[in-house]
């Protein structure tokens, strides 16, 4: 498999979970919408770093994954990263929320602002791929 062929297949698994986010957004299911638009991003920026012929990192942290991005196509969206990063392990376990979001479980406003950051972060990037030619 090309590095291009492996690097749109980390977008079409990031765009089902961009899917899932906006299907919960739209059940009131924020935990959800929060945590697949992290799911959704993360996988993205995985993407991009095969293409840049770099093996991704096993991790969930999406800051780390942005700031190994060379060139970055994704340069502008650092504070979106922080947002969208806080939401691995506070959407998915109950005894992590706790604490862990100043406003505590997240509500439909930040559920909208996470699945509107993490769909216009995806459609960027897909774009810089469709442009570039990946290292092989």
């Amino acid at each position: 498999m090309t590095r291009k062929a492996e690097s749109r297949l980390w977008f079409q698994f990031a765009e089902d979970d961009l899917r899932v986010a906006q299907l919960a957004l739209r059940e009131g299911i924020y935990t959800q919408a929060c945590f697949h638009a992290q799911q959704a991003v993360e996988k993205v920026l995985k993407g991009l770093w095969v293409c840049q012929g770099k093996r991704p990192p096993r991790t969930h942290a999406l800051l780390p994954l942005w700031e190994g991005l060379t060139p970055n196509p994704l340069q502008e969206w650092q504070a979106q990263m922080s947002l969208l990063t806080l939401f691995y392990s506070p959407s998915r376990y109950p005894d992590a929320i706790p604490g862990s979001l100043p406003e505590g479980y997240p509500g439909r406003t930040l559920a909208e602002d996470a699945v509107k950051a993490a769909r216009q972060i995806f459609h960027q990037a897909a774009q810089w791929l469709d442009e570039v030619e990946c290292e092989e």
